[in-house]
C-alpha cells in the first residue's frame, strides 16, 4: 500500500485550433485543469478535464479547497473508495458540471498512477477489448462553415480513411440544414457516415419535424437534439424516428444514463470522461450500455477516449478533435482512419511538462503535500 503524499494542481487555458460554433454557442477556450498525484513509492499519475470557456476557476477552487486535501494519506489504489468519498463530500453540489469536472481530473490521475505502477496501458487495464477504433471528424463541420467547405472537408477526411464526418445542424430553417447535408451526402456517397449534432437547440416538435426531413439521408445519428434534462422529450423523438438518437456529453451521473436507456430515450451513448466524473463512472456507464446493446461513441477528449473506447466491447467510434497538441509530445497514432490504442503504460498521454508549466496560470498553480 502506497499512500498519496503530494497533489499538484495546474490549469492551462487552450485556444481552439479553429473557430467552433454550434446551434447555441461558440467554443472560445478550453480551460484545462491538470492534477498530478505522487505516492510514497514516488510513482506519479496525471489526470485532466476541461471546460468550454467558463467555470475553470470554480473547478480549481473546488479542487484546492475541498477535494485535493482529502487525498493526502489515502491508499492511491483505492480508486472506487476515493471516488465515492469525494462524491459524498460534495453531495451538496452534485450532480453538476463543476463538481464532475473536478472529480474527473482526480479520478483520471489515479487511474494513470495505477496503470503506470502495473506497467499497463489504460485500455488493457480497463478491459482490453480491442487495440484500435475508427475515427470520425468534427473539426470541419461547424455551423458557420459554408456548404462548399463542408463538402471539401468531408471528402478530404474520407480520402484519409476516416469513417465519417459530423456536421452541426440548427440553422434558422430546416431547409438550410437539409441543403447542407444533402450536398455532403451526394459528395461522399452512401457508405460514408454523416453524424449530426444539434447541441440541445430544438424543441421536441421541431426535432421530430427536422428528423423526418432528414430521414432519407441515412444519418449515423442525431446528437443532443433537445435539452439534456428532457428525457421524456427524447422518448417521444426516439419513437418518432428511425434515425439513431445520441446523448451523453451533457449528463453528469450514471443514473441519468440509466434512465435514458431504460426508457428507450437514446440509441447511442456519448459518455464524456471529463463530464461524468472520471474513468470510474465512465466504465460503469459503458458496461451498462452494453447490457442494453447500445454502442458508446464518447464526446471529445480523443487522446483519452481512444483508450477507453478500446477498453470496452461496445466502444464504436472516437471523435477526432485535436486539442492537446500544445501540451503533449507524441501525438495520437492514426492508421487508415483508425485511432490506435497507446502502448505506453498509463492513460497514454506524453505530457510536455515544459510547455505545461510555461502555460500554467499562476493563480491556480499549487501543491498540497503530506
Amino acid at each position: 500500500m502506497a499512500k498519496i503524499e503530494k497533489v499538484e494542481l495546474r490549469m492551462v487555458d487552450l485556444v481552439p485550433k479553429v473557430k467552433r460554433t454550434d446551434a447555441i454557442q461558440s467554443f472560445v477556450s478550453q480551460e484545462t485543469p491538470i492534477v498530478t498525484i505522487t505516492d510514497a513509492d514516488g510513482a506519479v499519475g496525471t489526470g485532466y478535464s476541461y471546460t468550454i470557456g467558463t467555470g475553470g476557476s470554480s473547478v480549481m477552487r473546488l479542487l484546492a479547497d475541498h477535494l485535493a486535501p482529502r487525498l493526502i494519506g489515502r491508499d492511491a489504489d483505492m480508486i472506487e473508495a476515493i471516488w465515492r468519498e469525494l462524491e459524498f463530500a460534495t453531495h451538496a453540489t452534485t450532480i453538476g458540471a463543476i463538481t464532475a469536472i473536478a472529480l474527473a481530473a482526480i479520478d483520471t490521475a489515479l487511474w494513470d498512477l495505477r496503470a503506470r505502477k502495473q506497467n499497463l496501458p489504460l485500455w488493457k487495464l480497463a478491459g482490453g477489448a480491442k487495440d484500435r477504433c475508427p475515427l470520425y471528424t468534427t473539426e470541419g463541420g461547424w455551423l458557420h462553415i459554408e456548404t462548399e467547405a463542408l463538402v471539401e472537408d468531408a471528402l478530404a477526411a474520407k480520402a484519409k480513411g476516416f469513417r465519417g464526418s459530423k456536421v452541426k445542424i440548427g440553422k434558422p430553417h430546416g431547409s438550410e440544414d437539409l441543403a447542407r447535408l444533402t450536398a455532403v451526402r451526394r459528395a461522399v456517397g452512401d457508405s460514408y457516415e454523416i453524424m449530426t449534432d444539434c447541441n440541445q437547440g430544438f424543441s421536441v416538435d421541431e426535432a421530430i419535424r427536422r428528423a423526418e426531413r432528414l430521414r432519407e439521408l441515412d444519418l449515423a445519428w442525431i446528437e443532443e437534439p433537445l435539452p439534456a434534462d428532457d428525457i421524456d422529450g427524447h422518448v417521444r423523438l426516439s419513437s418518432a424516428t428511425s434515425t439513431p438518437i445520441a446523448i451523453g456529453e451533457s449528463l453528469y451521473s450514471i443514473r441519468h444514463f440509466r434512465e435514458y436507456m431504460q426508457k428507450g430515450a437514446c440509441s447511442i451513448v456519448q459518455v464524456d470522461v471529463g463530464r461524468i466524473g472520471g474513468i470510474t463512472p465512465w466504465l460503469k456507464v459503458a458496461h451498462a450500455a452494453e447490457a442494453f446493446d447500445i454502442p458508446v461513441c464518447p464526446h471529445f477528449l480523443m487522446e483519452l477516449h481512444v483508450s477507453l473506447t478500446c477498453a470496452v466491447q461496445n466502444g464504436r467510434y472516437v471523435e477526432y478533435i485535436p486539442q492537446l497538441d500544445e501540451l503533449t509530445g507524441t501525438k495520437m497514432r492514426i492508421e487508415d482512419g483508425y485511432a490506435l490504442a497507446p502502448d505506453e503504460p498509463g492513460i497514454g498521454l506524453d505530457w510536455d511538462w515544459d510547455a505545461i508549466k510555461s502555460k500554467s496560470i499562476a493563480e491556480f498553480t499549487m501543491a498540497i503535500v503530506k
